[in-house]
């Protein structure tokens, strides 16, 4: 629960700073950059934090751990989809999202095989004692710290943001209008102006809400339920088996394929704007959805371990559009003074599902699916799939498609 309640109220405080910043380092920037360092510190800490163990109950240094990470991460992150989103016309979010999809799936592909690559092509020790952390996924730790802060720094130094007088150069809105609102929003605190845009956010907003809503409860069942229903369902073992060879072994393979629908989610990604401009982003959405929906559903019918790769192909491309479609859509019905507000309230989406799931996910399986988790998934999937009907219900401003000669 600490990740997505720190998200909730981080984020959207986040963005609605960043919309009344500028400063000579620019609008999204500075958050970002502190976002950055802050995280690269928490991921230098969190490994090792066993000596907190000390002074502390172990859960507290872990939601504190999470929490500090989580916060820092949602500081630097979150401006990024809004700096997109400023710095890209209507006929460009597609692409520009979709390649940010392909750098985070390119990214959690390194990320996953780092502690492998460490140990058997490093020599780094994969083993620890009790309480400890192995050395390779320490250093790989450091690793993503490092990567991040060049990351973000590589940002800074080669993206030129837009001042206010260039902004409202292309602003929407009457400017006499938008400067009486400005003067309003100065007005008035920042908790009360974030309680007003939600009040007043976009009709496509909305709907988009409840396609996100089934979306990710269906990622998080996927996410924490997956090993337990291959462990079970393909390797045959008793849902109290945690602990055993086999367990882990099945857990291995879980990383293995997770890694392919993540290898697949970057490929895909670069396919969407062309896809999307075919069939429109609300299509190609709903699509990459349904398929998606399906594909896990398909588990319950395979037996065979090699087979579940298949599946993987339809979860990935479901992936790919969830981490760049609904913000394509978004980014063209907000006003671009509510950039960054709007894309931090639209994190809610996220982590309200994350937070139900949390607390019902469990007792639902329990009571409801005798503890058998393959019907986790096939309840996934079948979320997924009412994300792709809610989408066809969304209202959306597609792109126009370019004028061929015939």
């Amino acid at each position: 629960m600490a990740a997505p309640l720190t998200g909730m109220i981080v984020q959207p405080l986040i963005g609605h700073f960043s919309d009344k910043t500028w400063t000579r380092f620019g609008r999204r920037k500075p958050y970002f950059l502190v976002g950055a360092l802050l995280t690269a510190i928490a991921l230098m800490v969190m490994p090792n934090a066993s000596f907190l163990a000390y002074l502390m109950p172990p859960i507290i240094v872990g939601a504190s751990m999470l929490m500090l990470t989580d916060a820092s991460i949602n500081v630097a992150m979150e401006p990024f989809r809004a700096l997109v989103a400023d710095k890209l016309p209507d006929s460009q979010s597609s692409l520009g999202f979709s390649i940010q999809t392909f750098l985070i799936g390119a990214g959690a592909i390194l990320g996953s095989v780092m502690p492998f690559l460490l140990a058997e092509v490093f020599h780094v020790k994969s083993t620890a004692i009790p309480g400890e952390v192995p050395a390779n996924v320490i250093f790989t730790f450091y690793i993503g710290a490092a990567v991040l802060v060049a990351a973000i720094l590589w940002t800074i130094f080669t993206t030129r943001e837009y001042s206010p007088e260039e902004a409202r150069m292309y602003e929407r809105e009457n400017v006499k209008e938008l400067d009486v609102v400005q003067e309003v929003i100065k007005s008035e605190g920042s908790i009360k102006t974030i309680i007003k845009d939600i009040r007043k956010m976009p009709q496509t907003m909305r709907q988009l809400g409840w396609v996100q809503f089934f979306s990710w409860f269906a990622l998080f069942s996927m996410w924490v339920f997956t090993t337990p229903a291959i462990a079970e369902h393909i390797y045959h073992l008793p849902a109290t088996d945690t602990a055993s060879a086999a367990y882990a072994e099945a857990g291995n393979w879980v990383g293995v394929l997770f890694g392919v629908y993540n290898g697949v989610s970057a490929v895909y990604a670069l396919l969407l704007p062309k896809i999307a401009i075919n069939l429109g982003k609300k299509r190609t959405h709903a699509l990459s959805l349904l398929v998606g929906g399906l594909s896990l559903v398909a588990i319950l019918f395979i037996q065979d371990k090699y087979w579940l790769l298949l599946p993987m192909v339809g979860i990935g491309m479901a992936w790919g559009s969830i981490l760049a479609m609904p913000y394509a859509i978004l980014a063209s019905s907000l006003p671009p003074r509510k950039m960054g507000v709007y894309m931090g309230i639209f994190n809610f989406f996220i982590t309200i599902p994350q937070i139900v799931n949390g607390l019902l996910g469990g007792l639902i399986l329990k009571y409801f699916y005798h503890s058998n988790a393959i019907y986790s998934l096939v309840m996934a999937g079948g979320f997924m799939i009412l994300g792709a009907f809610a989408m066809m219900k969304v209202r959306v401003k597609e792109p126009v498609k370019p004028f061929t000669k015939m």
